[in-house]
């Protein structure tokens, strides 16, 4: 599925959707290593961005997305709609992030 073919409202522009295969989802469970803490840590002391913790949430969010297409693929779908991102810390240091929304099959909207 082209990740092109996800979108975080309730219709995608120029298609249809002809079959509803309801909720999907991508969970993803990650801790920081002992290094990445003291990385962050360091990086706290001089302020800005903290780079480590940055690239970290951004992988775990790109790997959740790749999770929840994958299922919405393995239904059938060609597209997903109502995408949304939820993120809770479910112990010191480890936090879950779920990616979710619809999978539909969508068909292009004939012009005339």
């Amino acid at each position: 599925m082209n990740s092109a073919m996800t979108t975080t409202t309730f219709n995608l522009d120029g298609y249809r959707v002809v079959k509803n295969f309801g909720v999907v989802r991508g969970i993803i469970v990650r801790s920081r290593s002992i290094f990445g803490t003291i990385g962050a840590g360091l990086q706290t002391l001089v302020g800005g961005n903290i780079s480590i913790l940055t690239d970290l949430c951004e992988r775990t969010r790109q790997d959740a997305l790749a999770q929840m297409l994958e299922h919405a693929r393995a239904l059938g779908a060609n597209a997903v709609i109502g995408l949304r991102y939820d993120a809770t810390e479910i112990m010191q240091g480890v936090t879950e992030v779920l990616c979710y929304g619809t999978a539909v099959l969508v068909e292009p909207v004939a012009t005339s």
